[in-house]
């Protein structure tokens, strides 16, 4: 499974972005999704996930109210909508799938909140 990551960049504070990951495969075909991100000098932890066959979503305590996930299950691609972004969301955000006991990660996209 090969995952492609996209849409980071640099954003005012307050500002929003859409990340964007594209699957090799079908998104029915994974048991769960999700972002992660790795800020300067910390872990990577995770954003925001979602279970494919169940309504069930996880989003991290920062960020619940201002990001979601959205799928389009017709491109094979799934999105982080951001809204309200601030410095403390500046980070590499890394998108990835988990297929059975497998989790593949997408190569990581920037994103950078500044004025």
């Amino acid at each position: 499974v090969q995952l492609q990551a996209s849409g980071g960049g640099l954003v005012q504070p307050g500002g929003s972005l859409i990340l964007s990951c594209t699957t090799s495969g079908s998104i029915f075909s994974v048991n769960r999704l999700g972002w992660h991100r790795q800020a300067p000098g910390k872990e990577r932890v995770l954003v925001a996930g979602a279970a494919i066959h169940h309504n069930n979503e996880i989003y991290t305590g920062s960020v619940k109210g201002r990001f979601s996930i959205r799928r389009d299950y017709a491109k094979n691609t799934y999105y982080l909508d951001m809204t309200n972004l601030g410095p403390e969301d500046t980070a590499v955000y890394f998108c990835f799938v988990d297929m059975g006991p497998d989790r593949y990660w997408g190569q990581g996209t920037q994103v950078t909140v500044s004025s």
